[in-house]
């Protein structure tokens, strides 16, 4: 489903540079549920944002279902993720102007396709439907972070990728997140990858990865 070839990711800072991502080699399968664990800095969130398209690497490759995505052009790239790839980020980043069901609609209307059907199905599916009508502002942290999955898998997304999707929310909140985003997988046959310093979440996955020092162990 997904491999990567000698990821190599470093940022400039000042008058050095600083190696985040040292010759990543990986191999994710289909329908697997992955958490990506490391201490802080470790380069948890830019491996992350690699595998899904949205930060190019230096060296290296990222195939997903035989596309190495980052040969395509940006309008292919951008098509790409948002038929196949659903994104789940710990600030929810939902637009504050917009109702829970105008967020959802969001990957939809990038697409040119009206979805509120969907949209609204999706947000049957995290428990939210008879909150459609609702501002960000009108929602607590654990149900934008809801309207965010339902946005994330409106489209039905082969590959969901969270980034420290608990990290805002209390351990109640984070547990109900987690079994939501477990359940869809199982359900859906989604891939699901996930960055989280919480090793007792972790341990719900199929498998481990941790990052250190640019490397995965």
């Amino acid at each position: 489903m997904i491999q990567t070839t000698n990821l190599t990711r470093s940022y400039r800072l000042g008058k050095k540079n600083l190696a985040v991502l040292r010759g990543i080699n990986l191999t994710i399968e289909r329908g697997e549920k992955i958490f990506l664990c490391g201490p802080s800095g470790a380069g948890k969130t830019t491996l992350l944002y690699t595998l899904a398209g949205l930060e190019t690497p230096e060296q290296g490759r990222v195939i997903i279902d035989d596309v190495d995505i980052y040969t395509l052009n940006r309008g292919a790239q951008s098509r790409f993720r948002n038929q196949r790839i659903g994104y789940i980020f710990q600030n929810y980043y939902l637009l504050p102007e917009l109702t829970a069901l105008e967020n959802v609609m969001v990957p939809g209307a990038i697409a040119g396709k009206n979805q509120s059907a969907k949209a609204l199905a999706a947000l049957g599916r995290v428990g939210l439907a008879e909150r459609a009508d609702h501002l960000p502002t009108e929602l607590s942290g654990g149900e934008q972070q809801r309207v965010a999955i339902a946005r994330a898998i409106v489209n039905e997304p082969q590959i969901l990728f969270a980034d420290e999707p608990t990290g805002n929310l209390d351990s109640v909140n984070s547990a109900s997140i987690m079994d939501l985003l477990l359940g869809l997988a199982e359900e859906t046959g989604a891939t699901l990858i996930v960055v989280t310093h919480d090793k007792s979440l972790a341990e719900r996955g199929d498998r481990t990865l941790t990052i250190k020092d640019g490397v995965i162990s």
